[in-house]
């Protein structure tokens, strides 16, 4: 559904998190912004905006709510593969591609923009910074697919667990969306289940653990963390594949 009334603001979470990967010449905020707002829709919990199998002709960039990135198998089990954030981008430069290999569906009410190919390429070659940044972006979350690989293949469960939450909080933390040591969870346990590689039963029995060793706090679709350094070793977390900021 395409989205009405004036949306601007929801820009920022996008400039924010792109400023961090690479800082931003005003030309180039001004052009991203210009072309979010050309095309701006909405979507309501549970909408596929891709389908695995789909050919993709644009680049969609979240501006509020959260997605899951997921593949099911035949027999309707589904494996998410990521959780994508307010400022990120879906599927830049899927459109290379003659057809996406995942399919992308919301967790909650979402605002995206929609920039067609054409329009992102000539982004791209008219601002060097922009370039870069959604270039890092796609290392960035190719660093956070690693990561979840060793998380399904490595982790206990209490350690898979954590460093989910773990990574959420640090993920949300440069776009502005944690208050103190909360931010927003709207991710039901099925689908931490799907996330994580466990049981609905066995992941119920984990959160508990965490919660009785007072290391979250889940309720009312908030996650506090207590004590960040805690959790973050419980969860044997290392953030360095989640740096934003240019070195160098």
């Amino acid at each position: 559904m395409r989205a009405t009334g004036n949306e601007g603001s929801l820009a920022q979470a996008v400039i924010r998190r792109f400023n961090l990967l690479r800082p931003l010449s005003e030309e180039a905020v001004a052009a991203l912004e210009q072309a979010i707002l050309e095309g701006l829709f909405r979507a309501g919990p549970g909408e596929d905006l891709v389908v695995e199998g789909d050919p993709v002709d644009s680049v969609r960039v979240v501006l509020s709510g959260w997605l899951f990135r997921h593949k099911t198998l035949e027999d309707g089990r589904r494996q998410i593969v990521n959780i994508i954030l307010p400022g990120e981008t879906c599927d830049a430069y899927a459109y290379l591609l003659p057809a996406i290999d995942h399919s992308i569906t919301t967790a909650t009410p979402v605002a995206y923009a929609e920039i067609k190919r054409s329009r992102f390429e000539k982004l791209m070659a008219s601002d060097r910074t922009l370039a870069e940044a959604f270039l890092c972006e796609t290392a960035l979350n190719n660093a956070i697919q690693r990561e979840w690989t060793i998380n399904l293949g490595r982790r206990a469960a209490l350690e898979k667990v954590a460093h989910l939450f773990c990574e959420i909080y640090e993920r949300l933390r440069p776009v502005g969306l944690v208050d103190g040591n909360s931010c927003g969870f709207p991710v039901t346990q099925m689908d931490l289940a799907d996330a994580t590689g466990l049981s609905v039963v066995h992941l119920n029995r984990t959160i508990q653990e965490l919660r009785a060793a007072g290391l979250i706090t889940l309720r009312d679709r908030m996650l506090t963390i207590p004590d960040l350094d805690a959790l973050k070793s419980a969860a044997l977390f290392s953030p360095g594949y989640l740096q934003l900021y240019r070195k160098g």
